[in-house]
């Protein structure tokens, strides 16, 4: 009888142990919260709303030809009608169609570090130098073949250093608010709202004022953040996570109204997206997104396509 019951209390510690690291799991990768906000999604999407959960994959995984190193972010030229990206082993600006192929490649020239970059007007970019904290407003044109660092306005931010790679992550800009968001990717994740930098009127002085928003950061169910974008028509904000596989739709008010799921399976995918890295939409509201090792996916609502 007493081995009996020394097996079973074995047995009740191994089941509490089990318990204790399955929950410690979900509570790193926020899985009760997502879970929760999956529940309590309404039947129909909202009037104001992009509604990820609505898109469909229409390229999936297609490599990007021509790349010696992996590309990092995405942001789309409204005048130019393509995307740009980085990469940063070997530094470049890289131009890309709206169907993930290489239109040209312009050389980063004084840039340690570049993990993301950001349309802001036509012909103008930030760029984000991840470890450094350093954002860098460039310009180019068609005949622009590589940008050196030390002609273009800069800024140093200098927040919560100290943990290695674990930098800027992310751009988006609010074309009319003239906001840049910045994402420092996690330890801790964080979404910064920079006003007055990039000055795109040099002759009009304006003073630099950053904040950020603990409490939407603290709600936004993800482990990370890879990439950002901000949607003019309804002003929401979406959230990349590539440790999450997800990608959240911030209201104007930083709460989560719907996402879209990088998991094999969901949105039309048939394998899950490996290593999210960087997302934009074009002004139709087809939405692209870049993940290592250099493949591109296009996502579009029902998965239509034009």
């Amino acid at each position: 009888m007493g081995r009996l019951i020394s097996i079973k209390g074995l047995l009740l510690l191994l089941v509490l142990a089990l318990s204790a690291a399955l929950i410690a799991v979900a509570v790193q990768f926020r899985l009760f919260e997502r879970a929760w906000f999956n529940v309590s999604q309404p039947a129909e999407a909202p009037a104001h709303s992009l509604w990820l959960s609505d898109y469909k994959v229409v390229i999936e995984a297609q490599r990007i030809q021509g790349l010696e190193d992996d590309v990092s972010a995405l942001t789309y030229d409204p005048q130019r009608k393509s995307l740009f990206t980085v990469t940063n082993q070997h530094p470049k600006l890289i131009e890309l169609s709206l169907d993930g192929k290489v239109l040209r490649q312009i050389e980063l020239i004084g840039f340690g570090d570049p993990e993301a970059v950001e349309y802001v007007a036509p012909g103008r970019f930030v760029i984000a130098d991840e470890r450094a904290q350093r954002l860098v407003k460039v310009r180019i044109d068609d005949a622009t073949t590589s940008i050196d660092a030390a002609e273009g306005q800069q800024m140093s931010l200098g927040l919560e250093m100290g943990t290695k790679n674990k930098g800027f992550e992310g751009l988006a800009y609010d074309l009319k608010g003239q906001r840049l968001f910045v994402a420092k990717e996690r330890d801790p994740m964080r979404i910064y709202e920079v006003q007055g930098f990039p000055n795109l009127d040099p002759a009009t002085p304006n003073p630099v004022q950053i904040r950020d928003d603990r409490k939407r950061d603290a709600g936004i169910f993800v482990r990370d953040l890879s990439s950002l974008h901000y949607d003019s028509l309804t002003g929401h904000l979406l959230a990349l996570s590539d440790e999450s596989r997800l990608v959240v739709e911030l209201d104007e008010a930083g709460k989560p109204i719907s996402s879209l799921s990088l998991l094999q399976g969901q949105q039309g995918l048939k394998k899950s997206v490996p290593q999210a890295e960087g997302i934009t939409m074009d002004d139709q509201g087809v939405l692209y997104m870049t993940s290592e090792p250099n493949l591109f996916y296009v996502f579009s609502k029902g998965g239509k396509t034009d």
